[in-house]
């Protein structure tokens, strides 16, 4: 795909063999980024996709249509200030915990002072 960064957006070196069906202006002829059906294929011969011809052309508008969603990506002002950081977690409560015997007091199986299980293989 071009440089969305052209400043003219000139899609005159764009080889468009299709005429306007083969370069794509955003805004219809605005110095947007243009796409032409050569990149489509470029883009497509890198995903090893293929398209036939019809498909190239409604890639072509919907490639256009897609970077001018970045475009107005770009009118978004930037914001200069910090959110204030919050600490959200509790402290921890420490509390006296169960013995060993307390905790294996319930299991089915114990052995040398630990909880036996099945096992796996």
């Amino acid at each position: 795909m071009t440089d969305s960064s052209d400043p003219d957006g000139d899609p005159a070196g764009s080889g468009g063999e299709e005429g306007a069906a083969g370069a794509a202006a955003v805004d219809g002829g605005s110095a947007g980024p243009v796409v032409d059906a050569d990149e489509v294929e470029h883009v497509a011969e890198l995903a090893r996709v293929r398209l036939e011809e019809g498909e190239r052309e409604e890639f072509t508008d919907q490639f256009a249509e897609i970077l001018e969603y970045f475009e107005a990506l770009d009118e978004v002002p930037d914001l200069d200030r910090e959110e204030d950081l919050v600490n959200v977690m509790r402290e921890d409560d420490i509390e006296e915990g169960l013995t060993q015997e307390e905790a294996l007091s319930n299991a089915a199986e114990t052995e040398d002072g630990f909880f036996k299980g099945p096992k796996v293989s």
